[in-house]
């Protein structure tokens, strides 16, 4: 289903600019109506001070024209005047309320917005100042300072809302495109395209690291599948002598071709066991990657570990010719003895597949620092390319010389990283063409308190070579 797209931006995009747009109003509503509140108030403030001020004049000039001549005789046209150039009406009346004179619009004015002012003279109070303010003056001033000020907040009211709008449309954009574009990837790789990549990865911040991530997700998964059907093509092909040659022996046997002879017979095993071994390959690699489920943790130390696993391969290693040095000092570890024991035989083995004849493998244990343990293996063998180490641990992957030094699926060093990880360690490599490779495991070091227990538990064991562990020694 293709989702409707707006101004380019898409459903979700045309969301995130009114959501945008939406919060800008608000604040331009919200500021205004708060400059409303505090401007009105001041200059209304200001106009009532400025009524107050003019009533007072205008009470003292009456009360300066009354001196003269009294109320009877008062000329009050200049007070009307200066009333009159103000833009408001007067009326002036005596004490007892009686008017004396008014302004010829006074009686006329209906407002709430007036002022009245004793007239004082010598101290006494000889009448009272009345002033009505209205469209006209002061009050004109005021009405038209505020039609301008409202036009003023509509008008950038209308600016900034124009300015959210190009704004929120294109960050919209900016958020929106690529993830459409993860989207539009998500989709065709899950319809079977899987050629499909974000062409252009761009975002911002954790929006291009997931394109990134996505691209970087297909192309391992892409490198897995091809894997795996390279691990299919050799094991076919692995497999189709074995099974060529028990079909056909066991064809000439049934039709008497060949006797079933004791030769025979072992030709015929060989061949069994050399299928067993690729199926247990594959057992022993679905085993490493569900260890985290299945591990039996408990405080071990990594020397006699490495010390009973040297022992096993001693044979191995003297039909091989090739030497194998241990340098074994007490290193605690919390781990699962059978795995790590697996770890070691898988390093030691795959040193002695690619080590030829008079050369040398050094096994060791001991403490790494920063509460760590270490376990290395070092060989004297044919070495890794440089293009090819940061692959060795990829299921299934073999290099180019491997063939001509030993048979196997290539799954060796990935069952290692899985059991060091699923024990909480880590695997380093390190190798030189024709001078040989270096494998290195860490792993946390167990607490005192928990070595203590265990080896109150325990009685202190020695490889199965009779050397207690911390020895150095070479089995040829």
């Amino acid at each position: 289903m293709v989702k409707p797209v707006v101004f380019g931006i898409g459903k979700l995009g045309l969301r995130l600019a009114l959501a945008f747009l939406g919060v800008a109003l608000t604040a331009i509503i919200v500021l205004s109506a708060l400059t409303e509140i505090g401007v009105g108030h001041d200059i209304n403030h200001l106009a009532n001070k400025q009524e107050r001020s003019l009533t007072r004049s205008v009470a003292v000039a009456s009360g300066a024209l009354y001196t003269k001549t009294g109320w009877k005789n008062a000329d009050l046209k200049p007070v009307f005047d200066l009333v009159d150039d103000q833009g408001a009406e007067a009326r002036v009346t005596d004490m007892h309320g009686v008017t004396i004179q008014t302004t010829p619009g006074y009686g006329s004015v209906r407002t709430d917005d007036q002022f009245a002012t004793p007239v004082r003279v010598h101290g006494h109070v000889v009448g009272v100042v009345t002033v009505k303010f209205n469209d006209r003056g002061l009050g004109a001033v005021v009405k038209q300072f505020e039609q301008q000020r409202l036009k003023a907040s509509l008008g950038a009211a209308g600016i900034v809302a124009l300015i959210a709008v190009a704004v929120s449309l294109i960050i919209s954009r900016q958020i929106t495109l690529p993830l459409e574009r993860v989207l539009a990837a998500i989709r065709a790789r899950g319809q079977g395209n899987r050629s499909m990549r974000i062409s252009h990865a761009k975002g911002a911040g954790v929006i291009q690291e997931l394109s990134l991530a996505i691209n970087e997700s297909s192309d391992a998964i892409d490198q897995r599948d091809r894997l795996q059907k390279n691990l299919v093509a050799n094991i076919a092909h692995e497999l189709r002598t074995p099974v060529a040659v028990l079909q056909a022996s066991h064809e000439a046997m049934l039709d008497g071709v060949t006797e079933p002879s004791e030769e025979n017979l072992w030709s015929l095993r060989d061949e069994v066991l050399r299928l067993a071994r690729m199926i247990d390959d594959l057992q022993r690699l679905a085993a490493a990657e569900s260890a985290a489920l299945q591990l039996r943790l408990e405080p071990c130390d990594l020397a006699e570990i490495a010390a009973t696993a040297a022992a096993s391969l001693a044979d191995s290693f003297g039909a091989a010719g090739v030497s194998l040095t241990r340098k074994l000092r007490p290193a605690w570890i919390l781990c699962d003895r059978d795995r790590t024991r697996e770890i070691v035989v898988n390093l030691l083995t795959n040193a002695l597949k690619f080590t030829p004849a008079d050369g040398q493998v050094v096994l060791e244990t001991g403490h790494s620092g920063r509460g760590m343990a270490r376990l290395r293996v070092s060989d004297t063998g044919i070495g890794i390319p440089p293009e090819e180490l940061p692959r060795v641990t990829e299921r299934f992957f073999r290099g180019q010389r491997s063939s001509e030094m030993a048979t196997g699926s290539g799954i060796g060093l990935t069952i290692v990283v899985e059991l060091a990880h699923a024990q909480h360690g880590n695997f380093d490599i390190a190798s030189e063409p024709g001078k040989g490779t270096t494998a290195t495991i860490t792993m946390p070091v167990v607490k005192s308190a928990e070595r203590r227990a265990k080896r109150l538990t325990s009685v202190p064991a020695t490889d199965p070579s009779g050397q207690r562990h911390g020895s150095a020694a070479s089995v040829h």
